[in-house]
């Protein structure tokens, strides 16, 4: 008892003094640039945001859902979850991201990597609109994503098909991310609210066997908050994670927030090791996301909040999660 606990003192020890020591820079592997009405504080309160935070680069997208404001609420909700009125598929999204890093110096539109949304994932004609946006914006869109499939109460919200990462309009999709080299960020839970097992792992994991030459990005290791709500810790995503990564080198994680509690850190703020020794095996498959919407004032604190995390990594690992692993994802040109 007596040595974990010193073990503990020193590890504390080593990661504040690391902590001290380096000073990083970041890349956000997921953020979305309205919120669920379509609307944004903007782009100058972004980049002021980014660059009071150090990131140096952002995947930047719409949300591809719109929320109703329901004729029968008499207050207009502030977010999906705010009443029971439907979302739905909303494809301007995309034309708000593009019209915003049109107007941006050559310089600051550098910083920023957009990724393609406004699509409804269970219709065949998705793809279709991909295409045309690819066309009428050549050179502009370097990902696709974040795609809405298994979205616990939003998907219960949504209007129509209950979406899925393995259905045949997706499919589509993989093929044509693969050919144009394009990484799909997709939203897939691991689970349901109240499913204490994978059960939904084979819908992430279809796509992964079966379109190997697509880079898959998972947001948020399958989790989300709803799930945390009713399930403070899944004990089998780490061990499902840690084989989908070593089965399928297409495979990436996005680490955004509801993967840093309480998964990466414990109820202390102390790193878990069995979490840091995946990353540090597989170095180049991690990346850091705010997921932010709309709004982006707290910015810096999703991002600066993964610091303890990040110490506790070897240097090198810890700067390719923050910053080059993204960056290394997106198209090779």
């Amino acid at each position: 008892m007596m040595v974990r606990v010193l073990g503990c003192l020193l590890l504390s020890a080593w990661i504040g003094h690391a902590a001290q020591a380096r000073d990083y820079a970041y890349s956000d592997a997921h953020l979305h640039y309205v919120d669920f009405f379509q609307e944004t504080e903007g782009m100058p309160a972004l980049i002021e945001a980014m660059d009071r935070a150090g990131i140096e680069h952002s995947m930047i997208s719409g949300i591809p859902v719109a929320k109703k404001w329901h004729e029968d609420e008499p207050k207009r909700p502030r977010y999906y979850a705010g009443d029971d009125a439907d979302a739905y598929w909303y494809s301007a999204t995309d034309l708000y991201v593009a019209a915003a890093l049109e107007k941006l110096p050559a310089e600051q539109r550098r910083r920023f990597h957009p990724f393609l949304t406004g699509f409804n994932p269970v219709d065949k004609n998705a793809v279709s609109h991909i295409e045309r946006m690819l066309e009428l914006y050549p050179g502009l869109w370097q990902g696709i994503g974040e795609v809405f499939t298994r979205h616990d109460d939003l998907t219960a919200l949504t209007s129509g098909d209950t979406p899925r990462a393995n259905n045949e309009a997706m499919t589509r999709i993989y093929h044509l991310a693969a050919e144009r080299d394009l990484p799909v960020l997709l939203h897939s839970n691991i689970t349901s609210k109240r499913e204490r097992n994978p059960l939904y792992l084979a819908e992430i994991e279809e796509p992964l066997r079966n379109h190997p030459h697509t880079r898959f990005i998972w947001a948020h290791a399958g989790t989300s908050m709803e799930i945390h709500r009713h399930q403070t810790q899944m004990d089998f995503l780490l061990p499902v994670l840690t084989r989908l990564l070593e089965d399928y080198p297409n495979l990436y994680v996005d680490l955004s927030w509801s993967v840093l509690t309480p998964y990466l850190l414990d109820e202390r703020g102390v790193p878990r090791k069995a979490w840091i020794d995946v990353v540090v095996k597989h170095p180049q498959r991690f990346m850091l996301g705010s997921d932010v919407v709309g709004k982006f004032g707290g910015l810096g604190e999703q991002l600066h909040g993964f610091r303890p995390f990040l110490d506790a990594l070897p240097e090198e690992v810890a700067n390719k999660v923050a910053r080059d692993n993204f960056l290394a994802v997106l198209p090779r040109r």
